[in-house]
């Protein structure tokens, strides 16, 4: 059996974007892989029928697409010098292309003068839209070409500076977003006409089309957003807005057709905070009554992690009256449907349903993670599954991949499940060191799903374990509500996990235990630290170390501090710091590997430097590794080379302290 290497996920295929043509006899999918060489991404389209895959694109620039009609494709693409040219002055525009699935050349089809980030057809070459606009220059969209000059000279001359009167004022991933919005479209590809239906500061969510009226949910705002959506109707014939349903205690969000009304989720985040999971509710579009169908309980989407995955996914499809969904249950992510009355398993395995869909007549096509293997394509019937690809068994082919042992414990009154990892070449006899990993959110789950860095490690001779603590997903509201809790009883589960997993395999060293984390997860290494010397080292990622600084500049901390912590900063700020690491900074003397990504806007570089620095000061070794021009998502679809600099800095600094 062949050793795992550090860079062999730069081999692996990921899919995403699964989607049957209208008449449901072919599908459509994405395929992407790292590109070392240019340290960027691939991707390309591939269709699926009766008569196998084949891979429909070779640009390696593709993957935002959508079925034009039975047989033809619509793809975003610059392929021209002249598009190049133009986007690299400042033009904002998206070039649909359209490929013949029969057979053919890409064609350019027609271009929007905005950024488009969704497309559906009305009739004919009549869409509907959502966009990206700048509430500073709304119309640009129909401005000519000296007038578009113009606002590429006002961008240039101010791009050293930036004017901030809104909050967040930035986003993760988005970069400054003061004053963007997203907008509502109209657009005829036939006579090149293009219409903004919302106004410049308005920020649109979802938007469903039933019968002559687009149905549309957002808010407008000019400082601070509140998150809690209106409800619209558009009427394609007359053209007029009416406001069809105010915001009251619900949250909402994802409109869709269901039967004859709609289908939409919402919470009043009274109880259990931010977190908490959505009811399943109908707004009637003969009444304007909105009404809670289904008390739901678990989460929507898939919540186990991976850092095997990149593109896009589905968590949801309607076809008629019946709901398609994916939900994290204890952990595993699983198929449901709901029927207006109530929920039913469709297929439940251990593993993650990373996307699917489904056809009119119930046909169901999943990308998986199944029996600890990377993403292939399965169909689903009859709660059972069948895999139709084989993108990635030969990149793991004579590779050790450890088995899941799974171990639940009981901590604080309550059952937490864990996972176990043996090394490679595995000999009771012999003593090993060990890592503990932390998974980030915290309301996600670690599964039985391939997990590149944890096999690396395993196969770099390392006991690997990890658990879901109290505050994690698939266990209901009760259990993921951790607000003012952080640092309690989610330390107990893990230090807990911990002792279980030592009492259990004497063959580990407890004097080289490492533990690492990211997100929420390096929140609890820089926590466990300051509470233990029990870890030979510490790699903390992206992680949060003082929540009063947080609440000031995370793109979501101006209400997630507050909502998390139980406390703001203006009655109970002490509160804010009890929860926060830093405050425990004089306790800590393991030495700590920082990594960090200056565009990281959810847990800004700045939380690391702080931990950083106090140790500094105190003079406990540590290192920072932060990485330019990367996010919160270095980890999992950071540039190739990036990702792979960041595992040999945690794994060459876990073994300076434990081989």
């Amino acid at each position: 059996m062949e050793k795992l290497e550090l860079k062999d996920f730069l081999n692996y295929k990921f899919l995403s974007g699964l989607n049957y043509s209208p008449d449901g006899k072919r599908f459509a999918f994405v395929v992407s892989m790292c590109d070392e060489k240019n340290n960027s991404y691939t991707s390309n389209i591939y269709v699926g029928d009766g008569n196998g895959l084949k891979r429909l694109t070779g640009m390696d620039k593709e993957s935002n697409y959508l079925w034009e009609d039975d047989t033809h494709i619509l793809f975003t693409a610059m392929r021209t010098d002249d598009e190049k040219n133009r986007a690299k002055d400042g033009n904002v525009f998206t070039s649909y292309y359209r490929i013949d699935v029969t057979g053919g050349e890409a064609v350019k089809a027609f271009e929007i003068p905005f950024a488009v980030s969704m497309l559906k057809k009305i009739e004919g070459g009549k869409y509907y839209a959502l966009g990206g606009i700048d509430a500073n220059y709304p119309d640009y969209y129909k401005m000519n070409d000296e007038q578009r000059a113009e606002v590429h000279k006002q961008i240039k001359e101010n791009e050293d500076y930036e004017v901030l009167d809104e909050s967040p004022f930035w986003a993760n991933g988005g970069g400054f977003i003061n004053k963007k919005r997203t907008a509502l479209f109209l657009v005829d590809t036939d006579k090149k006409e293009y219409k903004r239906i919302t106004e410049p500061l308005f920020n649109t969510g979802s938007v469903e089309l039933i019968d002559d009226y687009l149905y549309f949910e957002g808010e407008e705002y000019s400082q601070k957003p509140e998150f809690f959506s209106d409800i619209y109707k558009y009427d394609l014939k007359n053209e007029t807005i009416t406001k069809v349903w105010s915001h009251n205690e619900y949250q909402i969000y994802l409109l869709n057709k269901f039967g004859n009304d709609i289908l939409l989720f919402g919470s009043d985040h009274k109880r259990h905070g931010l977190n908490e999971n959505v009811y399943f509710m109908k707004f009637d579009i003969k009444t304007n009554e909105l009404s809670v169908l289904y008390e739901n309980q678990e989460g929507l989407g898939s919540s186990v992690g991976s850092d095997c995955r990149f593109g896009s996914s589905r968590g949801m499809k309607i076809v008629d009256d019946r709901m398609y969904f994916v939900s994290t249950i204890r952990n595993a992510s699983n198929l449901y449907v709901f029927d207006g009355k109530g929920v039913k398993a469709v297929i439940e395995h251990e593993g993650s349903i990373d996307d699917f869909d489904v056809d009119d007549n119930g046909n169901i096509i999943a990308v998986c993670m199944y029996d600890n293997k990377l993403q292939e394509l399965y169909k689903i019937y009859d709660g059972k599954y069948e895999i139709i690809s084989d993108f990635n068994s030969k990149v793991l082919e004579n590779r050790y991949v450890a088995d899941y042992e799974k171990l639940t414990i009981m901590s604080e009154g309550t059952d937490i499940d864990g996972f176990i990892l043996k090394p490679k070449d595995y000999d009771e006899n012999k003593s090993y060191p060990a890592i503990l990993d932390i998974h980030g959110g915290p309301k996600t789950v670690y599964g039985e799903v391939f997990y590149h860095e944890m096999q690396l490690w395993a196969n770099e001779g390392y006991f690997v374990f990890f658990a879901n603590p109290t505050g994690s997903d698939g266990r209901g509201n009760e259990f993921a509500d951790i607000r003012g809790k952080y640092g309690t009883v989610d330390y107990k589960n893990l230090m807990d996990f911990t002792d279980a997993v030592l009492e259990k395999y004497p063959q580990i060293d407890k004097k080289r235990v490492a533990v690492t984390g990211g997100s929420y997860g390096g929140f609890m290494t820089n926590w466990i630290i300051g509470h233990t010397d029990r870890f030979a080292c510490a790699a903390t990622q992206r992680s949060i170390s003082n929540w009063i600084s947080f609440y000031g500049i995370s793109d979501i901390g101006l209400y997630f501090a507050p909502d998390q912590t139980g406390a703001d900063i203006y009655e109970n700020i002490e509160k804010m710091w009890y929860h926060s690491p830093l405050k425990y900074a004089q306790n800590i003397n393991t030495p700590t590997l920082f990594i960090h990504s200056n565009e990281d806007y959810r847990c800004p570089m700045s939380q690391g430097m702080q931990l950083l620095s106090a140790l500094i000061d105190r003079g406990v070794e540590t290192r920072m590794c932060y990485f330019k021009g990367e996010n919160h998502e270095l980890s999992r679809s950071g540039k190739p080379k990036h990702r792979v600099r960041r595992l040999e800095e945690i794994t060459n600094w876990i073994k300076k302290f434990t081989k």
